[in-house]
């Protein structure tokens, strides 16, 4: 028997997460994100403030009449102003005139916003709660009362803080919403709380919770807050938010859900967490954080030799949930921490049978060690290692050989840009080509010259493309003849690959990492092999 969500979650990704420091969604922007949304299984999508800007409100003239299979779509405003009546009030009007089943509302449980803010008497704010919600309830909109600066209200004068909940549900509100808006809250200050406004309020209506994460207890607070009667919780995907971010629902969730056995989202609609966590990421064109808990491509990483040793043989030894369950992978790093287990492992990824006490290994394991002391680094370059393993087993065979390249930076005038070109000769089975290419920057003319070499004997190089490019000075007390790490992700619509090139020469070391990207793929190709060396399907670098 299918489980029925004790705890809902509304998402404000689309109007709390706009809110975010350099993210901004455009309309066609947030009817995908809800659509994604709702096909995941949230209760709520708060859309917008429909009352604050022209934005908003074409939203939900998009989305009006549309039938969602899971979520209810919710405008977003305040209570009315002072001396406005409700029927009057253009923020009420706009909220109705959104035409959305359920309608949020905020308004101050604090009196020293009340006072200094408003500027009105702690009465007159305490009748606004109550009207507006009778308004919009008496329009036949379902009410949810966001209570903000709750905690620093209640903690100042818990009376005050109390009665503008109870005014709210006399008005009609059905959900409570305790809004920690500072983000400061402590979930010891916050289970308290939460559990005597719950013995407080009328036992039929819903308790929230709000929580923004100055305090890094974001989540914390939120599940706190549940396991203290709230729920409703109220977050959005990867965290994005105002200053330090809202309370990451991606985690919320997957804690109600995997740790707390508080169903919150339809069945099965947990393991898509990660791709609905990637395309949020994607729209709001902010790179991922690869150590974000449950969803980052680091979350079930292993690096340490004892580790991949131990998870080789229970998961459960360094792993606190399948990674599966989230929609997430296991991934195996190889560095100067790595033992046997870890060559295994990589080994394994790429078909490639190794006896784990075979010469074979023992050597690659220390020619692993060898290059990273001279300063590769290969958690982000699985492609260089299997090169590197092919080449230790004896098994690579190159595909071309270099004859030369010549790469020149030109600069004429102190005003004109910098000219980059890039020649370069190749043979392959005794024919040599020749060819030249222009590029923003040598890398990148070096990168089109190679592929425009190619190009004729092997017609599948031109879809490749290279997505990233990061240099790292290895020995800066060296100064200009300092070590150069360069690491280099590519891909070709299908797939993605890392490689690594080291050299005191900048060019040197970004040919190197381009000359294993080249291979790789031909490799692959040559093989029939159809994933990316880590498992990864390619996402957009929002940086191009």
């Amino acid at each position: 028997m299918n489980k029925i969500p004790e705890v809902q979650i509304y998402d404000t990704t689309l109007r709390d997460g706009t809110q975010a420091e350099g993210v901004s969604f455009s309309r066609a922007d947030k009817i995908r994100i809800t659509e994604r949304l709702d096909s995941f299984g949230v209760a709520y999508i708060e859309g917008g403030w429909p009352g604050s800007n022209p934005k908003d409100m074409g939203f939900f003239e998009a989305v009006r009449g549309r039938v969602f299979k899971h979520a209810k779509i919710t405008a977003f405003g305040s209570t009315r102003r002072a001396g406005n009546p409700p029927a009057e009030d253009h923020n009420l009007r706009t909220l109705l005139e959104a035409e959305t089943p359920a309608v949020a509302i905020f308004g101050k449980a604090w009196l020293l916003h009340v006072h200094q803010a408003l500027r009105i008497a702690a009465e007159d704010n305490l009748a606004m709660i109550a009207d507006s919600c009778a308004f919009l309830k008496q329009h036949g909109r379902e009410v949810i009362f966001d209570a903000e600066h709750f905690f620093d209200g209640y903690s100042d004068n818990p009376e005050y803080a109390l009665a503008s909940l109870l005014k709210a549900a006399e008005g009609g509100a059905s959900t409570i919403v305790l809004c920690d808006t500072n983000g400061g809250a402590m979930p010891h200050d916050v289970a308290r709380i939460c559990e005597q406004v719950k013995a407080a309020l009328p036992a039929a209506v819903q308790l929230g919770i709000h929580c923004h994460n100055d305090g890094g207890c974001g989540v914390a607070n939120s599940l706190m807050a549940v396991l203290s009667g709230a729920t409703h919780v109220h977050g959005t995907i990867n965290g994005i938010g105002e200053r330090c971010g809202n309370a990451d629902l991606c985690s919320i969730i997957a804690d109600l859900e995997l740790k707390l056995g508080r169903p919150c989202l339809p069945p099965g609609s947990l393991v898509h967490m990660r791709e609905l966590s990637s395309f949020v990421y994607e729209l709001a064109n902010l790179h991922p954080d690869t150590h974000q808990p449950y969803v980052g491509k680091s979350a079930f990483a292993h690096k340490g030799g004892i580790h991949v040793n131990a998870i080789q043989k229970d998961s459960r030894t360094y792993e606190h949930i399948a990674p599966e369950k989230v929609g997430n992978t296991r991934r195996i790093l190889v560095s100067d921490l790595a033992g046997g287990s870890n060559i295994m492992a990589k080994a394994a990824e790429h078909s490639l049978d190794i006896d784990q006490k075979s010469d074979e290994a023992r050597a690659i394991l220390a020619e692993l060690k060898h290059l990273e002391g001279q300063g590769y680094e290969y958690e982000a370059a699985d492609a260089s290692f299997f090169l590197l393993m092919q080449k230790m087993l004896q098994k690579h065979a190159p595909f071309f050989t270099l004859e030369g390249f010549r790469v020149i930076v030109e600069k004429r005038g102190p005003q004109a840009p910098c000219l980059s070109e890039a020649t370069i000769k190749i043979t392959v089975d005794g024919d040599t080509e020749l060819a030249a290419a222009e590029g923003d920057g040598p890398v990148n003319a070096l990168d089109r010259a190679l592929r425009k070499v190619l190009n004729r004997f092997y017609p599948e190089i031109a879809k490749v493309h290279l997505r990233d490019f990061k240099v790292r000075i290895l020995e800066g007390e060296a100064g200009t003849a300092a070590k150069t790490r360069v690491l280099i992700e590519s891909g070709d619509g299908d797939s993605i690959w890392g490689t690594v090139g080291v050299s005191e020469n900048i060019i040197e070391a970004s040919w190197q990492a381009l000359l294993d990207s080249v291979e790789y793929i031909l490799f692959r190709n040559a093989a029939g092999v159809s994933t990316s060396p880590d498992g990864r399907k390619p996402e957009r670098n929002p940086g191009q």
